[in-house]
């Protein structure tokens, strides 16, 4: 309408005058184009998802497929199936906006800790064990779940329960379990906390003999164990899982239920939302591509979602032990 006004002659100044604008704001206007850039205008966003993906994003969500899991899981799975619908943060901002967020656990949200250590490059380099208690329907009676872990796969290599702690039982599953992983001499090293069954005469020797190094926790000190204590946290706070067992078998075979899903079917967040055994026997490598290959064929389809680069689906090459975590026995 300026525009018009000054073709007939008005001044530009006074056509400003008349809409209550400023000539400089008039200028900058046409510099910049047709854009309003002014802070409260309206605006529309290219890359706003539509109702209809919003409501598809709540559908998967909601669906007995993933209705226990979170978007850090869900979006993997999506992407192996060649799917993408948003990133994790849109899903967990559409589920905030549609009041489907609350943590369901009775446990406390993980704590982080820095510093480093020792470092995994490849299965079988460093394990951690501890042993846990399982409650049984008679009071003050416990059944006793020793398991040891792979740091850098995250699975369970070996598991046993008994009705008591024993030195003696422990060295009795490291020979089995290093015979059955072809465990060498000066492969491994072997970190748990310092409870007595771990110290023991018996498992020290056995330990010397197999050449694992052993390594200790620092003294009262449980989160230097944090992938065992890790483990056994998942393990108690899974779906089905009971208040007491009324017998051993009972318990065995719960736990055997518990290891084959969390070695095969457990999407582990820490090593790239792959299960355990993929990652042990180097099958989350494919995977990862494949998930990568989907994230940039949706970039080229929607490339307004993206200011930067797409999630990066890298094969995590290190796991490291926290600092604190490790004291060497010579």
């Amino acid at each position: 309408m300026i525009s018009e006004a000054v073709k007939l002659g008005a001044r530009k100044e006074s056509a400003c005058d008349y809409f209550n604008i400023n000539i400089r704001t008039l200028q900058r206007w046409e510099n910049l184009g047709t854009k309003d850039k002014r802070k409260d205008c309206k605006k529309t966003v290219p890359n706003k998802l539509t109702d209809a993906e919003k409501k598809k994003i709540i559908e998967i969500c909601c669906s007995e497929q993933f209705m226990n899991s979170t978007p850090y899981s869900i979006v993997p799975i999506l992407a192996e199936n060649g799917e993408y619908y948003a990133s994790e943060s849109t899903f967990y901002r559409i589920l905030r906006e549609a009041n489907l967020l609350k943590h369901r656990k009775n446990s406390r949200h993980a704590r982080k800790s820095d510093k480093i250590e020792l470092k995994a490059t490849n299965p079988n380099q460093i394990w951690s064990w501890d042993i846990t208690y399982l409650k049984t329907d008679a009071r003050g009676r416990f059944y006793y779940l020793y398991m040891f872990v792979d740091i850098w796969s995250r699975m369970i290599t070996g598991w046993e329960i008994c009705g008591y702690e024993s030195g003696e039982k422990a060295a009795e599953m490291m020979n089995r379990i290093c015979s059955k992983q072809n465990i060498k001499s000066s492969q491994l090293t072997l970190h748990s906390d310092n409870g007595s069954p771990m110290k023991s005469g018996t498992m020290l020797a056995t330990l010397e003999k197999l050449g694992v190094t052993a390594s200790f926790s620092r003294p009262s000190v449980s989160n230097d164990n944090s992938y065992s204590e890790s483990l056994f946290k998942t393990l108690k706070y899974t779906a089905g899982y009971p208040k007491h067992f009324k017998s051993i078998d009972e318990a065995n075979i719960w736990v055997a239920k518990f290891v084959e899903w969390y070695n095969c079917s457990h999407r582990h967040s820490k090593i790239g939302f792959v299960t355990p055994r993929q990652r042990h026997f180097g099958l989350d490598i494919e995977i990862l591509n494949k998930r990568q290959s989907v994230y940039d064929e949706a970039k080229i389809k929607y490339p307004e979602r993206w200011a930067k680069q797409t999630r990066s689906w890298i094969h995590y090459k290190e796991v490291l032990l926290k600092k604190g975590n490790y004291k060497k026995v010579s």
